[in-house]
């Protein structure tokens, strides 16, 4: 982490920039300007080059959606590939199976685990423990970096057999799969996955003991609920404060625009400004929904889903769901049918679809409009970072305001512990930029 320091006339107006931010996915810093020993401005400066993938989308058959979504992220390509099917299938008038449906939540469930075990172990436990990165902390907590790497393996390793590889897996498709993996050969994901479930519970306790700074907002969390189950790929997006509605009414409640430090586009709910997604925010909205073993695992450890206003917490939320997932995948697994046929049929005509799927960062909101031979003409994609970063502003200014006076590292490392609260995925989040050319006279 490359941390600066400016002191005018007396520590207290001085500007704090951390340059590159460490254990973050993609490249992004920060900026703390004080007067006075108040924070005057700060800035979540993601400076990551535009990615333009809604432009590479256009004039490409919907067919290929699937495959050119999945290499936004290498951490969340599932999340990319589901957001983008379902939009593409609510145009095309597409309904899928059953079965079709299980596969694909089990799929998901193997990113939430992989991607959840990954930031728990080497992203964000170093920072409550006092330390630079995992390797560091692997000296004294060699068994928890060790958890970390197996509960990562267990979810590439599904999903590799779900989708022909962990990374960027190509077997997902409009209308189902190309092809369902044989039982057999996903009946020996069933004991890792065991073992996957063993350590998410260990997990929960082990987190639970960290030492949280006291420090808590009244978010309004934005998130899918279903009525049935915890969400992941289906349900409408609600509120903490109220509003719920089906993802096609999404532009109509949500907007984007532009900061002049930031390469990816901010958003806000029209009426009100800010808002939380991710973990926090789907545990929030949707406790009640997690299986009876989850819960218990929660109250264990003295657990609440008012805790989840305190970001800081975010990462026994990430266990939970990890927890979650396992059970999910077991669950799925045991009822798996490889005998159905692996997609339905369907008709290519004009439409228009809206998709949500839950990332493991959150809300990830997909648009396609459709020509009448299947060719894409306009492509929206709105990911949980980009969505976030009002709201990580917000933290780090109430967090640099409460350590103004500290030393510029130890303040330094304490905003970068903010962002990290909501693991952002900054590579995702630099699709769209908005270039205004002025001629000159």
């Amino acid at each position: 982490m490359s941390i600066q320091s400016k002191t005018s006339d007396s520590p207290s107006n001085r500007t704090i920039r951390v340059e590159a931010l460490a254990r973050v996915e993609g490249e992004g810093g920060l900026t703390v300007k004080m007067r006075d020993g108040a924070v005057e401005s700060v800035q979540f400066n993601i400076f990551e080059p535009p990615r333009f993938f809604e432009a590479f989308l256009r004039g490409r058959h919907h067919t290929e959606v699937p495959d050119i979504t999945s290499r936004i992220c290498g951490i969340c390509p599932i999340a990319y590939q589901m957001s983008a099917v379902h939009a593409l299938e609510q145009a095309l008038g597409i309904e899928v199976t059953p079965e079709i449906r299980a596969l694909r939540r089990l799929i998901f469930c193997g990113e939430w685990i992989e991607s959840h075990g990954l930031h728990i172990y080497m992203l964000h436990a170093p920072d409550f423990l006092g330390y630079e990165d995992a390797i560091e902390m692997s000296r004294k907590y060699p068994v928890q970096v060790t958890r970390g790497l197996e509960l990562k393996k267990a979810g590439n390793d599904l999903m590799s057999a779900i989708g022909g590889r962990e990374i960027h897996p190509i077997n997902v498709r409009v209308g189902g799969f190309y092809k369902f993996p044989e039982r057999r050969a996903l009946e020996k994901m069933l004991d890792p996955l065991k073992r996957a479930r063993d350590i998410a519970h260990e997990t929960v306790q082990f987190v639970a003991m960290l030492d949280f700074p006291d420090y808590v907002q009244n978010y309004e969390f934005v998130s899918l609920s279903h009525p049935d189950e915890y969400p992941i790929l289906e349900g409408k997006i609600a509120t903490s404060r109220g509003l719920e509605i089906p993802a096609a009414e999404f532009p109509n409640h949500f907007e984007e625009y532009q900061v002049e430090w930031s390469h990816a586009l901010q958003a806000k709910i029209s009426a009100r400004g800010a808002y939380f997604v991710g973990p926090s925010a789907r545990y929030y909205l949707n406790e009640a929904k997690m299986p009876p073993g989850v819960r218990q695992a929660a109250t264990s450890v003295g657990f609440s889903r008012e805790d989840c206003r305190n970001p800081y917490k975010s990462i026994i939320v990430r266990s939970l769901e990890t927890l979650f997932a396992c059970e999910e995948s077991i669950r799925i697994l045991e009822r798996y049918d490889d005998s159905v046929p692996e997609r339905v049929g369907y008709r290519v005509k004009a439409g228009v679809g809206h998709g949500c799927s839950e990332a493991p960062r959150g809300l990830l909101y997909h648009r396609y409009e459709i020509e009448e031979n299947g060719i894409i003409r306009e492509a929206r994609i709105i990911p949980p970072t980009s969505q976030n970063q009002k709201s990580i502003e917000t933290d780090l200014f109430n967090v640099a305001n409460r350590n103004a006076l500290r030393p510029a590292g130890e303040l330094a490392h304490r905003c970068a512990h903010v962002v990290r609260n909501y693991d952002p995925c900054i590579s995702c989040a630099t699709h769209m930029l908005q270039v205004i050319l002025r001629s000159a006279g």
